[in-house]
Protein backbone atom coordinates (compact mmCIF):
# COMPACT_ATOMS: atom_id res chain seq x y z
CA UNK A 1 0.00 0.00 0.00
CA UNK A 2 1.51 3.60 -1.13
CA UNK A 3 1.89 5.58 1.64
CA UNK A 4 0.93 9.67 1.23
CA UNK A 5 3.84 11.96 2.34
CA UNK A 6 2.74 15.62 2.38
CA UNK A 7 4.83 18.45 1.57
CA UNK A 8 5.39 21.87 3.07
CA UNK A 9 6.38 24.62 0.43
CA UNK A 10 8.68 27.08 1.70
CA UNK A 11 9.03 29.56 -1.46
CA UNK A 12 6.99 32.50 -0.25
CA UNK A 13 9.17 32.63 3.24
CA UNK A 14 12.10 30.59 4.16
CA UNK A 15 13.63 29.81 0.26
CA UNK A 16 14.02 33.52 -0.61
CA UNK A 17 14.76 34.29 3.26
CA UNK A 18 18.09 31.57 2.65
CA UNK A 19 18.67 32.49 -0.68
CA UNK A 20 17.96 36.43 -1.29
CA UNK A 21 18.59 38.22 1.93
CA UNK A 22 14.54 37.71 2.46
CA UNK A 23 14.39 40.32 0.01
CA UNK A 24 11.36 39.08 -2.16
CA UNK A 25 8.91 41.41 -2.56
CA UNK A 26 4.74 40.71 -2.50
CA UNK A 27 4.41 41.90 -5.94
CA UNK A 28 6.60 39.30 -7.05
CA UNK A 29 5.21 36.33 -5.58
CA UNK A 30 1.46 37.12 -6.14
CA UNK A 31 1.41 35.88 -10.37
CA UNK A 32 2.20 32.28 -8.68
CA UNK A 33 -0.01 31.86 -6.14
CA UNK A 34 -2.54 30.61 -8.00
CA UNK A 35 -0.52 27.20 -9.02
CA UNK A 36 0.97 26.79 -5.66
CA UNK A 37 -2.54 27.08 -4.19
CA UNK A 38 -3.57 24.07 -6.64
CA UNK A 39 -0.16 21.58 -6.38
CA UNK A 40 -1.27 19.50 -3.57
CA UNK A 41 0.75 20.85 -0.74
CA UNK A 42 0.00 19.73 2.66
CA UNK A 43 0.54 24.09 3.87
CA UNK A 44 2.73 26.99 2.27
CA UNK A 45 5.13 29.01 4.43
CA UNK A 46 4.65 32.43 3.81
CA UNK A 47 4.80 34.41 6.93
CA UNK A 48 7.12 35.05 10.38
CA UNK A 49 10.94 34.07 10.18
CA UNK A 50 12.92 37.30 9.12
CA UNK A 51 10.18 38.28 6.70
CA UNK A 52 8.17 40.54 9.24
CA UNK A 53 11.47 42.35 9.91
CA UNK A 54 12.08 42.66 6.24
CA UNK A 55 8.54 43.54 4.98
CA UNK A 56 8.97 47.25 7.53
CA UNK A 57 12.79 47.46 6.92
CA UNK A 58 13.20 46.98 3.09
CA UNK A 59 10.53 46.61 1.46
CA UNK A 60 8.07 49.22 2.87
CA UNK A 61 5.36 46.74 3.12
CA UNK A 62 2.53 45.89 6.05
CA UNK A 63 3.31 42.53 6.69
CA UNK A 64 -0.16 41.95 8.13
CA UNK A 65 -1.19 43.15 4.55
CA UNK A 66 0.82 40.58 3.24
CA UNK A 67 -0.27 38.25 5.46
CA UNK A 68 -4.15 39.09 4.63
CA UNK A 69 -3.34 39.45 0.73
CA UNK A 70 -2.07 35.51 1.02
CA UNK A 71 -5.09 34.70 2.26
CA UNK A 72 -7.22 36.06 -0.02
CA UNK A 73 -5.11 34.26 -2.67
CA UNK A 74 -4.79 30.94 -1.60
CA UNK A 75 -7.99 29.89 -0.14
CA UNK A 76 -7.37 26.18 -0.49
CA UNK A 77 -3.95 26.05 1.40
CA UNK A 78 -3.19 26.16 4.90
CA UNK A 79 -0.93 29.09 5.72
CA UNK A 80 1.90 28.82 7.89
CA UNK A 81 4.36 30.86 9.75
CA UNK A 82 7.73 30.29 11.83
CA UNK A 83 7.44 31.96 15.37
CA UNK A 84 10.35 31.89 17.64
CA UNK A 85 8.05 31.33 21.02
CA UNK A 86 8.53 33.76 23.49
CA UNK A 87 10.26 35.65 20.80
CA UNK A 88 7.33 36.35 18.87
CA UNK A 89 9.19 37.91 15.46
CA UNK A 90 11.53 39.99 16.94
CA UNK A 91 15.09 39.47 19.50
CA UNK A 92 13.70 39.84 23.01
CA UNK A 93 10.83 37.53 24.99
CA UNK A 94 7.96 39.41 25.71
CA UNK A 95 5.57 39.10 28.22
CA UNK A 96 2.53 36.64 27.82
CA UNK A 97 -0.03 39.59 27.52
CA UNK A 98 1.40 40.52 24.25
CA UNK A 99 2.11 36.95 23.10
CA UNK A 100 -1.14 36.56 23.22
CA UNK A 101 -2.50 38.99 21.03
CA UNK A 102 0.31 38.43 18.49
CA UNK A 103 -0.85 34.96 17.85
CA UNK A 104 -5.26 36.19 18.02
CA UNK A 105 -4.21 38.57 15.22
CA UNK A 106 -2.58 36.56 13.18
CA UNK A 107 -4.76 33.74 13.53
CA UNK A 108 -7.24 36.51 12.97
CA UNK A 109 -5.68 37.75 9.69
CA UNK A 110 -5.64 34.19 8.23
CA UNK A 111 -2.64 31.96 9.95
CA UNK A 112 -3.44 28.22 10.46
CA UNK A 113 -0.78 26.81 11.70
CA UNK A 114 1.73 27.97 13.94
CA UNK A 115 5.52 26.47 13.75
CA UNK A 116 6.35 27.49 17.22
CA UNK A 117 10.26 26.98 18.17
CA UNK A 118 12.47 27.95 20.69
CA UNK A 119 16.65 28.58 20.14
CA UNK A 120 17.53 26.76 23.37
CA UNK A 121 14.57 24.33 23.02
CA UNK A 122 13.70 25.32 26.49
CA UNK A 123 10.05 24.26 26.45
CA UNK A 124 9.11 27.18 28.79
CA UNK A 125 9.86 29.19 25.92
CA UNK A 126 7.56 27.28 23.99
CA UNK A 127 4.27 26.67 26.28
CA UNK A 128 2.39 30.03 26.23
CA UNK A 129 2.80 30.31 22.36
CA UNK A 130 1.53 26.67 21.53
CA UNK A 131 -1.65 27.12 24.03
CA UNK A 132 -2.74 30.17 22.42
CA UNK A 133 -2.60 28.78 19.66
CA UNK A 134 -4.58 25.97 20.59
CA UNK A 135 -7.17 28.64 22.09
CA UNK A 136 -7.83 29.98 19.01
CA UNK A 137 -8.49 26.62 17.22
CA UNK A 138 -5.18 26.70 14.78
CA UNK A 139 -2.57 24.00 14.31
CA UNK A 140 -0.22 23.94 16.81
CA UNK A 141 3.23 22.38 15.84
CA UNK A 142 6.14 22.28 18.31
CA UNK A 143 9.48 22.13 16.99
CA UNK A 144 12.95 20.79 18.10
CA UNK A 145 15.79 22.50 17.05
CA UNK A 146 18.65 19.70 15.69
CA UNK A 147 22.50 20.67 16.24
CA UNK A 148 24.69 18.35 17.36
CA UNK A 149 27.00 18.30 20.36
CA UNK A 150 28.36 15.82 23.13
CA UNK A 151 25.00 16.54 24.90
CA UNK A 152 22.23 16.05 22.27
CA UNK A 153 21.41 12.65 21.44
CA UNK A 154 18.55 10.39 19.91
CA UNK A 155 17.55 10.01 23.16
CA UNK A 156 17.18 14.03 23.77
CA UNK A 157 15.44 14.93 20.92
CA UNK A 158 13.30 11.56 21.75
CA UNK A 159 12.46 12.92 25.17
CA UNK A 160 11.66 16.56 23.66
CA UNK A 161 9.23 15.05 21.48
CA UNK A 162 7.45 13.29 24.30
CA UNK A 163 6.87 16.92 26.14
CA UNK A 164 5.97 18.72 23.00
CA UNK A 165 3.19 15.66 22.64
CA UNK A 166 2.61 15.96 26.45
CA UNK A 167 2.41 20.10 25.93
CA UNK A 168 -0.65 19.12 23.48
CA UNK A 169 1.06 20.02 20.30
CA UNK A 170 -1.16 19.23 17.16
CA UNK A 171 2.51 18.00 15.32
CA UNK A 172 6.33 18.02 16.07
CA UNK A 173 8.60 19.65 13.79
CA UNK A 174 12.56 18.26 13.26
CA UNK A 175 14.29 21.43 12.59
CA UNK A 176 17.68 21.03 10.82
CA UNK A 177 18.56 24.61 10.25
CA UNK A 178 22.21 24.05 9.35
CA UNK A 179 21.89 21.36 7.32
CA UNK A 180 23.76 18.98 9.79
CA UNK A 181 21.24 15.98 9.59
CA UNK A 182 22.79 13.07 8.15
CA UNK A 183 20.55 10.20 7.04
CA UNK A 184 21.03 8.17 10.04
CA UNK A 185 20.07 10.47 12.70
CA UNK A 186 17.28 11.49 10.56
CA UNK A 187 16.03 7.80 10.71
CA UNK A 188 16.81 6.94 14.01
CA UNK A 189 15.51 9.98 15.81
CA UNK A 190 12.16 10.05 13.76
CA UNK A 191 11.95 6.37 14.15
CA UNK A 192 12.30 6.89 18.27
CA UNK A 193 9.81 9.12 18.58
CA UNK A 194 7.24 7.27 16.45
CA UNK A 195 8.00 4.26 18.57
CA UNK A 196 7.98 6.39 21.91
CA UNK A 197 5.08 8.34 21.04
CA UNK A 198 3.22 6.41 19.05
CA UNK A 199 2.51 6.41 15.11
CA UNK A 200 -0.85 8.62 15.21
CA UNK A 201 1.98 11.60 16.23
CA UNK A 202 2.66 13.78 13.09
CA UNK A 203 5.86 14.06 12.34
CA UNK A 204 7.24 16.65 10.10
CA UNK A 205 10.88 17.63 8.93
CA UNK A 206 12.90 20.38 8.03
CA UNK A 207 16.16 20.73 6.93
CA UNK A 208 18.29 22.76 4.36
CA UNK A 209 20.49 22.09 1.73
CA UNK A 210 23.90 23.36 2.26
CA UNK A 211 26.18 20.17 2.68
CA UNK A 212 24.44 18.21 0.29
CA UNK A 213 23.28 15.60 2.36
CA UNK A 214 20.22 16.21 3.17
CA UNK A 215 17.77 14.85 0.46
CA UNK A 216 18.95 11.29 1.66
CA UNK A 217 18.20 12.68 5.13
CA UNK A 218 14.68 13.40 3.95
CA UNK A 219 14.26 10.05 2.12
CA UNK A 220 15.11 8.29 5.67
CA UNK A 221 13.06 10.08 7.66
CA UNK A 222 10.09 9.04 5.67
CA UNK A 223 11.18 5.81 5.73
CA UNK A 224 10.94 5.87 9.57
CA UNK A 225 7.42 7.29 9.64
CA UNK A 226 8.14 10.78 8.71
CA UNK A 227 4.55 12.21 7.23
CA UNK A 228 5.42 15.57 6.00
CA UNK A 229 8.88 17.30 4.70
CA UNK A 230 9.62 20.71 3.63
CA UNK A 231 10.90 21.60 0.48
CA UNK A 232 11.34 24.40 -2.05
CA UNK A 233 10.66 24.58 -5.56
CA UNK A 234 13.39 24.17 -7.64
CA UNK A 235 14.32 27.73 -8.54
CA UNK A 236 14.38 28.42 -5.27
CA UNK A 237 16.58 25.50 -4.21
CA UNK A 238 19.74 24.27 -2.72
CA UNK A 239 23.06 26.23 -1.60
CA UNK A 240 21.95 27.63 1.76
CA UNK A 241 18.13 27.09 1.07
CA UNK A 242 16.52 23.30 1.10
CA UNK A 243 16.02 20.62 -1.11
CA UNK A 244 14.34 20.73 -4.56
CA UNK A 245 10.36 19.64 -4.59
CA UNK A 246 10.34 17.96 -8.07
CA UNK A 247 13.57 16.33 -6.67
CA UNK A 248 11.63 14.84 -3.97
CA UNK A 249 8.45 14.13 -5.73
CA UNK A 250 11.13 12.21 -8.52
CA UNK A 251 12.99 10.45 -5.87
CA UNK A 252 9.76 8.04 -4.29
CA UNK A 253 8.52 6.93 -7.83
CA UNK A 254 8.86 3.51 -7.48
CA UNK A 255 9.57 3.40 -3.45
CA UNK A 256 5.76 2.50 -1.90
CA UNK A 257 5.53 6.40 -0.75
CA UNK A 258 4.60 9.11 -3.40
CA UNK A 259 3.43 12.89 -2.76
CA UNK A 260 0.44 13.23 -5.18
CA UNK A 261 1.77 17.15 -5.97
CA UNK A 262 0.35 18.29 -9.51
CA UNK A 263 3.73 17.99 -11.39
CA UNK A 264 2.31 20.79 -14.18
CA UNK A 265 1.73 23.03 -11.39
CA UNK A 266 5.32 22.79 -10.06
CA UNK A 267 6.17 22.97 -13.26
CA UNK A 268 4.55 26.62 -13.77
CA UNK A 269 5.91 27.53 -10.27
CA UNK A 270 9.32 26.59 -11.18
CA UNK A 271 9.34 29.07 -14.30
CA UNK A 272 7.79 31.51 -12.68
CA UNK A 273 10.40 31.76 -9.58
CA UNK A 274 13.10 31.09 -12.14
CA UNK A 275 12.39 34.42 -14.46
CA UNK A 276 12.13 36.42 -10.76
CA UNK A 277 15.84 35.06 -9.45
CA UNK A 278 18.14 37.00 -12.03
CA UNK A 279 16.16 40.72 -10.32
CA UNK A 280 17.52 39.91 -6.87
CA UNK A 281 20.95 38.65 -7.79
CA UNK A 282 21.93 42.18 -5.64
CA UNK A 283 20.83 39.98 -2.68
CA UNK A 284 21.76 36.43 -3.81
CA UNK A 285 24.16 34.20 -1.16
CA UNK A 286 27.65 33.54 -2.02
CA UNK A 287 26.88 29.78 -0.85
CA UNK A 288 26.02 28.46 -4.43
CA UNK A 289 27.34 24.63 -4.13
CA UNK A 290 28.12 22.45 -0.93
CA UNK A 291 29.68 23.39 2.01
CA UNK A 292 30.23 19.98 3.78
CA UNK A 293 32.95 22.20 6.63
CA UNK A 294 29.90 22.56 8.66
CA UNK A 295 29.83 19.49 9.90
CA UNK A 296 33.19 20.24 11.78
CA UNK A 297 32.66 23.52 12.48
CA UNK A 298 28.79 23.44 13.01
CA UNK A 299 28.55 27.07 11.90
CA UNK A 300 25.07 27.56 9.32
CA UNK A 301 26.48 28.87 5.82
CA UNK A 302 24.21 32.49 6.67
CA UNK A 303 26.23 33.11 9.94
CA UNK A 304 29.76 32.51 8.08
CA UNK A 305 28.62 35.14 6.06
CA UNK A 306 27.72 37.22 8.86
CA UNK A 307 30.59 37.08 10.26
CA UNK A 308 33.10 37.84 7.43
CA UNK A 309 31.19 41.05 7.08
CA UNK A 310 31.58 41.84 10.77
CA UNK A 311 35.60 41.26 10.38
CA UNK A 312 35.84 43.16 7.09
CA UNK A 313 33.82 46.41 8.93
CA UNK A 314 36.97 45.94 11.21
CA UNK A 315 39.82 45.59 8.90
CA UNK A 316 40.75 42.12 9.83
CA UNK A 317 38.93 39.72 7.24
CA UNK A 318 42.39 37.59 7.59
CA UNK A 319 41.16 36.36 10.80
CA UNK A 320 37.93 34.36 9.46
CA UNK A 321 39.26 31.00 10.33
CA UNK A 322 40.33 32.54 14.02
CA UNK A 323 36.61 33.06 14.29
CA UNK A 324 35.70 29.70 13.36
CA UNK A 325 37.61 27.61 15.54
CA UNK A 326 36.37 30.21 18.44
CA UNK A 327 31.95 29.73 17.81
CA UNK A 328 32.33 26.27 18.78
CA UNK A 329 34.54 27.54 22.29
CA UNK A 330 31.93 30.10 22.44
CA UNK A 331 28.92 27.70 22.04
CA UNK A 332 30.57 25.23 24.47
CA UNK A 333 30.91 28.26 27.58
CA UNK A 334 27.27 29.11 26.76
CA UNK A 335 26.16 25.01 27.65
CA UNK A 336 25.93 23.99 23.72
CA UNK A 337 22.76 26.29 22.77
CA UNK A 338 21.90 25.42 19.19
CA UNK A 339 23.03 28.10 16.69
CA UNK A 340 19.31 29.44 15.51
CA UNK A 341 17.83 33.34 15.69
CA UNK A 342 19.05 34.68 18.38
CA UNK A 343 21.44 32.47 19.63
CA UNK A 344 23.83 32.34 16.44
CA UNK A 345 23.43 35.77 16.25
CA UNK A 346 24.92 36.04 20.26
CA UNK A 347 27.43 33.39 19.53
CA UNK A 348 28.70 34.07 16.24
CA UNK A 349 29.24 37.82 17.75
CA UNK A 350 31.03 37.32 20.80
CA UNK A 351 33.17 34.77 18.86
CA UNK A 352 34.12 37.89 16.73
CA UNK A 353 34.74 39.72 20.19
CA UNK A 354 37.12 37.62 21.22
CA UNK A 355 39.48 37.07 18.68
CA UNK A 356 39.66 40.59 17.90
CA UNK A 357 39.78 41.93 21.97
CA UNK A 358 40.90 38.71 23.91
CA UNK A 359 38.39 35.68 25.18
CA UNK A 360 35.72 37.60 26.76
CA UNK A 361 37.83 41.02 27.71
CA UNK A 362 34.67 42.38 25.99
CA UNK A 363 31.07 40.71 26.49
CA UNK A 364 27.65 41.91 24.75
CA UNK A 365 25.05 42.60 26.55
CA UNK A 366 23.15 39.68 24.87
CA UNK A 367 26.14 37.34 25.87
CA UNK A 368 25.88 38.21 28.93
CA UNK A 369 22.00 37.22 29.48
CA UNK A 370 22.42 34.74 27.33
CA UNK A 371 24.93 32.89 29.88
CA UNK A 372 22.88 34.33 33.03
CA UNK A 373 19.73 32.43 31.87
CA UNK A 374 17.65 35.40 30.34
CA UNK A 375 17.04 33.55 27.22
CA UNK A 376 16.45 30.40 28.71
CA UNK A 377 17.61 27.10 29.98
CA UNK A 378 20.94 25.82 28.41
CA UNK A 379 21.04 22.62 27.05
CA UNK A 380 24.27 21.92 29.29
CA UNK A 381 26.29 23.16 32.20
CA UNK A 382 27.90 26.81 31.20
CA UNK A 383 31.90 27.38 31.81
CA UNK A 384 31.56 29.04 35.80
CA UNK A 385 34.52 31.38 34.92
CA UNK A 386 32.56 32.90 31.83
CA UNK A 387 29.32 33.01 34.21
CA UNK A 388 31.04 34.97 36.96
CA UNK A 389 32.13 37.75 33.84
CA UNK A 390 28.99 37.68 32.79
CA UNK A 391 27.58 38.38 36.09
CA UNK A 392 29.92 41.45 36.62
CA UNK A 393 29.15 42.86 33.32
CA UNK A 394 25.82 42.57 33.30
CA UNK A 395 25.56 43.65 37.04
CA UNK A 396 22.89 40.79 37.57
CA UNK A 397 22.95 37.40 39.29
CA UNK A 398 21.76 34.04 36.74
CA UNK A 399 17.86 33.49 37.06
CA UNK A 400 16.78 29.73 36.75
CA UNK A 401 13.06 30.49 36.35
CA UNK A 402 11.27 31.07 32.98
CA UNK A 403 12.65 34.75 31.94
CA UNK A 404 9.28 35.67 30.91
CA UNK A 405 8.02 35.41 34.51
CA UNK A 406 10.27 38.46 35.17
CA UNK A 407 8.13 40.32 32.72
CA UNK A 408 5.58 43.37 33.68
CA UNK A 409 2.83 43.33 31.39
CA UNK A 410 3.66 46.27 28.86
CA UNK A 411 1.07 46.20 26.56
CA UNK A 412 -0.47 49.76 27.98
CA UNK A 413 2.76 51.08 27.62
CA UNK A 414 3.54 50.03 23.69
CA UNK A 415 0.37 50.95 22.42
CA UNK A 416 0.64 54.21 24.08
CA UNK A 417 4.10 54.56 22.38
CA UNK A 418 3.04 53.44 19.29
CA UNK A 419 -0.28 55.43 18.58
CA UNK A 420 1.68 58.33 19.19
CA UNK A 421 3.71 57.96 16.13
CA UNK A 422 2.92 59.77 13.02
CA UNK A 423 1.02 57.38 10.35
CA UNK A 424 -0.03 54.53 12.97
CA UNK A 425 -3.42 53.61 12.29
CA UNK A 426 -3.95 52.76 16.21
CA UNK A 427 -4.56 49.26 15.57
CA UNK A 428 -3.75 46.58 17.15
CA UNK A 429 -1.56 45.45 14.27
CA UNK A 430 0.43 47.96 14.11
CA UNK A 431 0.87 47.92 17.91
CA UNK A 432 2.47 44.84 17.27
CA UNK A 433 4.35 46.06 14.54
CA UNK A 434 5.58 48.34 17.00
CA UNK A 435 6.26 45.64 19.52
CA UNK A 436 8.28 44.01 17.76
CA UNK A 437 10.44 46.38 15.76
CA UNK A 438 10.38 50.16 17.52
CA UNK A 439 13.21 51.31 16.01
CA UNK A 440 12.36 50.21 12.17
CA UNK A 441 8.38 50.87 12.69
CA UNK A 442 8.53 54.83 13.18
CA UNK A 443 10.17 54.96 9.99
CA UNK A 444 7.96 52.54 8.43
CA UNK A 445 4.88 53.87 9.80
CA UNK A 446 5.93 57.27 8.02
CA UNK A 447 6.38 56.23 4.70
CA UNK A 448 3.87 53.53 4.78
CA UNK A 449 1.17 55.35 2.37
CA UNK A 450 4.03 55.87 -0.24
CA UNK A 451 3.14 51.95 -1.02
CA UNK A 452 5.73 48.67 -1.36
CA UNK A 453 9.25 49.85 -3.10
CA UNK A 454 10.54 46.77 -4.74
CA UNK A 455 14.44 46.05 -4.05
CA UNK A 456 14.95 43.60 -6.13
CA UNK A 457 13.69 45.09 -9.79
CA UNK A 458 16.44 47.09 -11.14
CA UNK A 459 19.78 45.78 -9.21
CA UNK A 460 21.82 48.26 -11.34
CA UNK A 461 20.06 50.79 -9.32
CA UNK A 462 21.55 49.32 -6.51
CA UNK A 463 25.36 50.24 -7.64
CA UNK A 464 26.44 53.25 -5.97
CA UNK A 465 25.33 54.71 -2.70
CA UNK A 466 24.25 58.63 -3.37
CA UNK A 467 22.86 58.42 -6.64
CA UNK A 468 19.31 58.33 -7.36
CA UNK A 469 17.34 55.39 -7.07
CA UNK A 470 17.66 52.92 -4.07
CA UNK A 471 20.70 52.51 -2.29
CA UNK A 472 22.09 49.40 -1.59
CA UNK A 473 21.23 48.06 2.33
CA UNK A 474 22.96 45.61 3.97
CA UNK A 475 21.01 42.47 4.86
CA UNK A 476 20.86 43.45 7.99
CA UNK A 477 20.95 46.74 10.11
CA UNK A 478 24.17 47.11 11.56
CA UNK A 479 24.41 47.43 15.37
CA UNK A 480 27.19 49.77 16.74
CA UNK A 481 28.85 49.19 20.18
CA UNK A 482 31.90 51.23 21.92
CA UNK A 483 33.78 49.24 23.72
CA UNK A 484 36.90 49.82 25.82
CA UNK A 485 40.25 47.80 26.11
CA UNK A 486 43.27 48.59 28.18
CA UNK A 487 42.22 52.32 28.47
CA UNK A 488 41.71 52.57 24.47
CA UNK A 489 37.89 53.14 23.08
CA UNK A 490 36.88 50.81 20.39
CA UNK A 491 33.65 50.95 18.28
CA UNK A 492 32.47 47.50 16.42
CA UNK A 493 29.91 46.90 13.92
CA UNK A 494 27.50 44.15 14.54
CA UNK A 495 25.66 42.98 11.14
CA UNK A 496 22.75 40.40 13.01
CA UNK A 497 21.72 37.62 11.32
CA UNK A 498 17.87 35.80 11.35
CA UNK A 499 16.24 32.58 11.13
Amino acid sequence: MTKVIDVTELALRDAHQSLLATRMALEDMVPACADIDQAGYWSVECWGGATFDACIRFLNEDPWERLRTFRRLLPNSRLQMLLRGQNLLGYRHYEDGVVDRFVDKSAENGMDVFRVFDALNDIRNIRHSVNAVRRNGKHAQGTICYTVSPLHTTETFIEMAERLVELGCDSICLKDMAALLKPQAAYDIIKGIKTRCGEGVLLHVHTHSTTGVTLVSLMKAIEAGADCVDTAISSLSLGPGHNPTESLVEMLEGTGYETRLNKARLHRIKNHFAALRPRYQAFMSNIHGVETDIFDSQIPGGMISNMESQLKQQNAADRLEEVMIEVPRVREDAGFPPLVTPSSQIVGTQAVFNVLMGRYKVISSEFADLMLGYYGKAPGERDPTVLAQAAQHAHKEAIEQRPADLLLPEWAALQAAATALPGCDGSEEDVLTYAMFPQVAPGFFASRELGPKNLGVDPAALAKPGESGAEPVPARTPVTYDVKLNGRSHRVSVTPISE
